[in-house]
């Protein structure tokens, strides 16, 4: 029986999207794209091992990734190098005797199908080796370095590459030999350069690469148009008293404050509104149904276990945080210096990125309760994704 392997390199800086993270672990659809990208070969029960190589810095947050979606069953997260040729090889000497075949997909390209996958697994089973790819559809001109037309191109027989690009691992292996340390652009080249035939397969025009950011832009279109994120909307709504002698907790983060919130658990009202909104979008409840102020092992606990829990249970239905919004009524404390820790507690807790996550405070100008300082109120508003599923 074929054992066949996928080798995803992903330790790349993508520098064109201009974004404080690698383009792989951007948000896409509520996940990161590298991980649907993982997820895609994790799918294919013909995919046997998926070796994902990253960069150094970035090999215990990425396998903490794999791990958090429930990945790690067929995937090992290993370093990769400086160049993407780097990482496959790292990726192809990281492999044992026993695998037959090595499919190579870009970290960047999420949104790649099963069909796709197996169709190039099955041309590298009667070929040796092959290519995901589309013809190309547009007139294609070449240019002068004025930017002026100087020819038009026969696009007759020309083919827009893409990945997977599969190839028995000792034709993979012979390549990589013959190439030495010369630059090639991906693993067809590199097969081309070592005289090894590669045969084109039809890919998709959905299997687009992310680099720039109107990429992101059409992937959660496209993922939308598929009718792959159908979208919870919820509501919380949360208020406490204040009350002498207790920690003012909110969102998960300590607020300075003569006195705090009464309540059965830490009465955090912020991380109780979000919890009642995911709640409510699951259509759920109220996390009264879910943590009873009548329960001992409710006494005093941390308000973010249990969004924690809410949480689990979320993923376990099947959906992730598109994006939250909060809103804090208070006179006082003066909250500002608190939400950015806030934003990045309550993200962490949601396993979102806190980016997805939007806290802001605002007083009533000193009318009803909150404005008399009789203790804070909270709404939150959460916006969830279906999970593609795995």
């Amino acid at each position: 029986m074929t054992q066949a392997a996928a080798i995803i390199p992903a330790a790349g800086s993508g520098t064109r999207m201009q974004a404080s993270l690698p383009k792989q672990y951007l948000q896409l659809s509520g996940r990161p794209i590298l991980i649907h990208s993982i997820a895609a070969f994790d799918n294919c029960a013909e995919i046997d091992r998926i070796v994902v190589a990253v960069a150094p810095d970035h090999l215990h947050s990425t396998r903490h990734l794999v791990e958090e979606w429930q990945l790690g069953a067929k995937t090992e997260v290993i370093a990769g190098g400086r160049r993407r040729q780097d990482s496959v090889r790292a990726g192809v000497d990281h492999l044992g005797d026993d695998i037959d075949i090595v499919l190579v997909h870009d970290g960047a390209r999420p949104l790649v199908d099963g069909e796709v996958i197996r169709r190039c697994l099955e041309a590298a089973e009667r070929g040796g080796a092959a290519i995901a790819a589309v013809p190309v559809k547009d007139t294609l001109k070449r240019g002068d370095g004025d930017d002026r037309i100087t020819a038009t191109i026969d696009r007759n027989g020309l083919w827009q590459a893409q990945t997977p690009q599969a190839a028995r691992l000792p034709l993979l292996r012979r390549a990589f030999a013959v190439a030495g340390t010369g630059d090639v652009t991906d693993e067809a080249m590199l097969l081309e350069n070592a005289g090894i035939p590669v045969t084109l397969v039809m890919g998709a025009e959905s299997n687009i690469k992310i680099t720039r950011q109107e990429d992101l832009s059409m992937a959660e279109k496209l993922l939308i148009q598929a009718g792959s994120t159908p979208l919870r909307v919820g509501h919380g709504f949360d208020a406490h008293r204040f009350a002498p002698e207790r920690r003012l907790v909110l969102g998960g983060v300590e607020i300075d404050h003569h006195q705090g919130l009464a309540g059965h658990s830490d009465a955090d009202v912020v991380t109780h509104a979000v919890c009642d909104a995911i709640l409510g979008a699951l259509g759920l409840g109220d996390i009264g149904r879910h943590f009873p102020d009548s329960a001992d092992e409710y006494k005093d606990i941390s308000s973010i276990l249990l969004l924690e829990r809410v949480s689990e249970t979320m993923r376990g239905a099947g959906f992730v945080v598109g994006n939250i919004d909060v809103t804090v009524v208070c006179q006082h404390p003066k909250l500002a210096p608190g939400i950015d820790d806030m934003r990045r507690t309550l993200a962490r807790a949601c396993g979102a990125d806190s980016s997805q996550l939007n806290v802001k405070a605002t007083t009533t100008e000193k009318m009803g309760y909150t404005g008399r300082e009789e203790g804070i109120s909270c709404h939150a508003v959460a916006l969830l994704t279906a999970a593609l599923s795995r």
